[in-house]
């Protein structure tokens, strides 16, 4: 019994050696990943296709992601050309070109980032070397042209183009694209620039002003011309109507006058009773005025 189990145990042993060592023989590989065959630290073979792949149980596997990387560290400081620093918040995207030369210059994406830091970085502060601040960022009032992004893009472009070859020979990375989000100030310069910025702004403001002050006055002054030329208008106009009504009214009573003159007399005197007298009047006159004959005498009759 005890040599049979001895067989027994043997036998397991061998299986689970056999199948740990037919797992060893068998890889995956997804379609984001490049997959670099090593064996005893010598490159064998490089996969890229997706699926089941074999290899030989002492080979060693390492798999690179395929897609897209973006490095993103923290905003850096730099110079301008005008010696201005300058608070730069900058990314890259990049992917891995060449796997068997980026396993064997920087290894992995923490190597590769350093890499990338070193040479991106290095070849964006000599790129600002010429251009000065004014070139970057404006406060000024002039008429958007979107040239601060222009100048932008031309630097990032430029930045690239310098990299882009670098790091595909040495670390078989490409670098897709290089962007700034941000442009800031350090803070030991913030407050020097914000009040640049509020006296610029002062400036600006002032300036309207005037300018609104200005333009005020003119259209005050047109439109005190223009009243006058219509008060002018209307009086001449007026004063023509009142002298037509004047006409008209002097041929009319001329007209009653010709018809009846006592009768004429009479109403006229009537007017002028109902315009002096009120029941607050108190008028002292003899008793043989003019003015009361039509009150006291009443209307002369024609014999």
């Amino acid at each position: 019994m005890g040599e049979i189990a001895k067989r027994k145990a043997i036998l397991v042993v061998v299986c689970v050696v056999a199948l740990v060592l037919l797992v060893r023989c068998f890889f995956i590989v997804d379609e984001t990943e490049w997959a670099v065959v090593v064996r005893f630290g010598r490159l064998v073979r490089t996969v890229s296709k997706a699926g089941l792949h074999f290899r030989l149980p002492i080979d060693n596997i390492r798999k690179f992601d395929k897609r897209l990387q973006i490095y993103n560290p923290p905003a850096t400081e730099f110079l301008t050309g005008d010696k201005k620093n300058l608070l730069i918040d900058a990314f890259v995207i990049w992917s891995i070109d060449d796997p068997v030369k980026f396993w064997q210059s920087v290894g992995d994406v923490i190597g590769a980032e350093m890499r990338l830091h070193d040479l991106v970085w290095s070849q964006l502060a000599a790129a600002l070397g010429n251009y000065e601040l004014s070139h970057l960022i404006t406060i000024s009032d002039r008429e958007l042209d979107n040239s601060e992004m222009t100048k932008l893009t031309e630097l990032t472009e430029t930045v690239r183009g310098q990299c882009r070859e670098i790091a595909r020979r040495l670390y078989g990375i490409d670098i897709i694209d290089v962007r700034i989000k941000r442009l800031n100030f350090p803070e030991q310069n913030k407050e020097a620039v914000f009040a640049r910025m509020r006296a610029e702004r002062e400036r600006i403001a002032k300036r309207y002003l005037a300018e609104g002050e200005e333009i005020a006055t003119r259209i005050k002054a047109e439109a005190d011309r223009e009243r006058e030329r219509i008060l002018a208008e209307a009086y001449r106009e007026a004063e023509r109507i009142k002298g037509e009504g004047d006409a008209i009214a002097a041929r009319i009573y001329g007209q009653a006058f010709s018809r009846d003159p006592e009768f004429y007399k009479m109403l006229r005197t009537l007017d002028a009773y109902k315009k002096a007298l009120d029941n607050k009047t108190t008028i002292v006159l003899s008793a043989d005025s003019e003015f009361l004959r039509l009150l006291t005498q009443g209307r002369e009759r024609k014999q």
